[in-house]
């Protein structure tokens, strides 16, 4: 007589024999096998005090976010880089009698232009400082990466600027002194941030 799987054998009783074979020592008893562990630093919900919803109004990423004094400080001086050769250009030639004055004025209308370009577009865009915000210890930058944000998005961050000029004049330039992330509609619209470390 065997003992084993399949049909039992007709002629044994059966009786004191269990219908199937003995279960190994510790079978179900012992906790089911590690998963895969913790997850690696980096991955799942951030820790408390470090994630940046959990930071304090006025940071962003760790920095410390621009307030509205500094702002329109960096936008007087970049606005006065511009606003020089164009003085120049009325207090001389008023009247632009001549064809030799308009064309003086003309140019120094252009100079104030490039200086614009470069100063708020080219530089603020790859450095993320323009002059009025590398006076201010300011910079400007991308909230998903904490990047310059490039010429092409610091043009259009200008361009935009005329909408928080449109509704309530000026609301969208007054919106940092409450905001949270201290952003005009400007900002809000191309996702952009200005540190003030």
């Amino acid at each position: 007589m065997t003992q084993g799987y399949g049909p039992q054998d007709p002629n044994q009783s059966g009786q004191g024999q269990p219908p199937y074979p003995p279960q190994p020592p510790g079978y179900g008893s012992s906790p089911p096998p590690p998963g895969y562990g913790p997850p690696p630093p980096g991955y799942g919900p951030p820790a408390p005090g470090h994630g940046y919803s959990a930071e304090p109004s006025g940071f962003y990423m760790g920095h410390r976010l621009a307030n509205w004094p500094q702002r329109v400080g960096a936008y007087l001086i970049d606005f006065l880089t511009v606003a020089v050769p164009v003085l120049v250009a009325t207090a001389l030639f008023p009247g632009r009698d001549s064809s030799a004055s308009g064309l003086v004025a003309t140019l120094l209308w252009f100079l104030g232009f490039g200086v614009w370009v470069y100063n708020r577009w080219i530089m603020a865009g790859r450095t993320g400082q323009s002059w009025g915000k590398q006076a201010l210890g300011l910079k400007l930058l991308r909230m998903d990466n904490g990047q310059p944000i490039g010429g092409g998005m610091a043009f259009g961050r200008d361009l935009l600027h005329m909408i928080d000029g449109v509704p309530c004049f000026p609301i969208g330039f007054l919106w940092p002194i409450w905001d949270a992330h201290r952003q005009t509609f400007a900002d809000k619209m191309i996702r952009t941030v200005v540190i003030a470390d």
